[in-house]
């Protein structure tokens, strides 16, 4: 009995033991929540480093594209969107029954239209004729500030096509394009206008007898006169003091 009795302290002492083994101890407890923290950590590294990847993928895919579109395509762009304004703008003081030149005047300063105005003389010089190239380059710049586009068909163009109307360096453009008959007559219009102004504009000018000759033919004129234009304001002392014969 005594046996009997004295074996039941021990098998309630080794439960006892597991029991106190299976409790987690303080040491284990910050062991296991450094563990969980440095998870925690590497799956948000890993989230951002996926979501790096893909934002470094969509760059990749934009600046191929713009580096396929044409080098000034922002500028004209932002030109676009610019007469799309002002035509909104047009339209919205039309509908108000206001002049937009009144208004757009209206919100610009004398200052911004000073600058402006040296801008427009500084850009584009009435030098008069130099050579043929900047004759052309001047009829082309005149030409192209005429045309007055039509922007509803624009916005047409623009819903119909998406993203192929503005071309790529992949684009393929021959032969695609029929121009309508409004536009043809447009075209040929403004070419004969531009043949009866060169026809009035290639007649021999008149001859002036108070001018001082000092030339030997008429080749030799034209070419003192261009160089006069460039160099006169440079040259004009030195012609003043040959002519008075103080030169030194």
């Amino acid at each position: 009995m005594a046996a009997e009795g004295g074996g039941a302290p021990r098998g309630g002492a080794s439960s006892a033991s597991s029991d106190e083994e299976s409790v987690p101890t303080a040491a284990e407890e910050l062991a296991a929540q450094k563990r969980e923290e440095r998870l925690r950590k590497f799956r948000e590294l890993h989230m951002k480093r996926n979501e790096a990847r893909k934002l470094n993928h969509q760059e990749v895919v934009e600046e191929d594209k713009r580096l396929k579109l044409p080098a000034n395509w922002e500028a004209k762009k932002a030109r676009l969107e610019w007469e799309l304004k002002v035509e909104e703008k047009k339209k919205e003081c039309a509908a108000k029954g206001e002049d937009y030149e009144r208004v757009k005047l209206l919100e610009i300063s004398a200052e911004d239209a000073e600058r402006w105005e040296r801008k427009k003389k500084r850009k584009n010089p009435d030098l008069g004729f130099s050579d043929y190239a900047a004759a052309q380059l001047r009829q082309y710049q005149r030409l192209t500030k005429q045309i007055k586009p039509d922007m509803e068909k624009y916005e047409k163009l623009r819903e119909e096509n998406g993203e192929e109307l503005y071309p790529t360096a992949n684009s393929l453009l021959h032969g695609t394009h029929v121009p309508c008959k409004e536009g043809v007559d447009r075209m040929v219009t403004d070419l004969e206008k531009q043949i009866e102004k060169r026809e009035k504009y290639s007649r021999r000018r008149a001859y002036n007898d108070d001018a001082d000759i000092d030339y030997i033919n008429e080749r030799n004129a034209k070419f003192n006169k261009k160089a006069e234009r460039f160099y006169g304001k440079y040259t004009a002392e030195i012609k003043q003091n040959l002519e008075r014969g103080t030169a030194v």
